[in-house]
């Protein structure tokens, strides 16, 4: 199961909370309005949780957190849920959630160079091979790919590599360069500075940013 299968099945069960609880007979009271509190905290924990920065689901959930009249507030809240999880069915969101990640890893991929240009070259290798690694593990979820071994441990970046491969993301050209640049940063990551030199890193990071924008996450 993906990602974005597991959030549209937990925003499933929220949804199908609240269609229950307003199903007749309803819960009155005290009891009710209890119930109905802790609903609409469920869903907007999930809204916030599941939705993109910024996004304009968590705006609209914004614009309700203060109501007071809380079976209005319910129904507003549910309005946002299913809005959510029918754009998460329908791929939607997947767009925008690639979009954040990208964003996320060219900001360190500028750090990187950034410290390159000052010359950091082995904090500029670390860094750029760590976002490369945080790429491969976002690939992996987008292809289905397990990112943890069958003991519940995560699995080397190395290892999801060749399981990318594996699974047609990339060919065996792709995985081998990943290797490489793998294999740079760890060398940087243990202190083997000199087995690399400032213009390999410049590579690295170059070749790195050129990786995200071909395989997207």
């Amino acid at each position: 199961m993906t990602d974005i299968e597991k959030m549209v099945d937990q925003l499933d069960e929220l949804i199908g909370q609240y269609e229950e609880f307003i199903r007749p007979p309803r819960t009155e009271g005290a009891d009710g309005s209890n119930q109905a509190r802790l609903l609409v905290s469920r869903l907007e924990s999930a809204i916030d949780r599941l939705a993109p920065p910024n996004s304009s689901y968590t705006k609209q959930l914004d614009l309700h957190r203060s109501e007071k009249r809380i079976r209005h507030k319910i129904h507003d809240v549910y309005s946002i849920a299913l809005g959510l999880r029918d754009d998460l069915k329908s791929g939607w969101v997947k767009s925008v959630v690639e979009m954040v990640h990208a964003d996320t890893h060219s900001d360190y991929l500028e750090m990187a160079e950034t410290l390159l240009r000052s010359g950091y070259k082995d904090a500029a290798a670390v860094i750029a091979g760590t976002a490369l690694e945080v790429h491969i593990r976002a690939l992996c979820v987008k292809h289905g790919v397990e990112t943890e071994l069958s003991d519940g441990a995560p699995k080397k970046a190395t290892v999801m590599n060749a399981d990318l491969k594996k699974a047609d993301v990339y060919a065996t050209l792709q995985e081998k360069q990943v290797t490489a640049w793998m294999d740079l940063r760890n060398q940087a990551a243990h202190g083997n500075y000199e087995k690399y030199d400032a213009s390999e890193v410049r590579a690295l990071a170059s070749g790195v940013r050129d990786f995200m924008l071909k395989h997207s996450a």
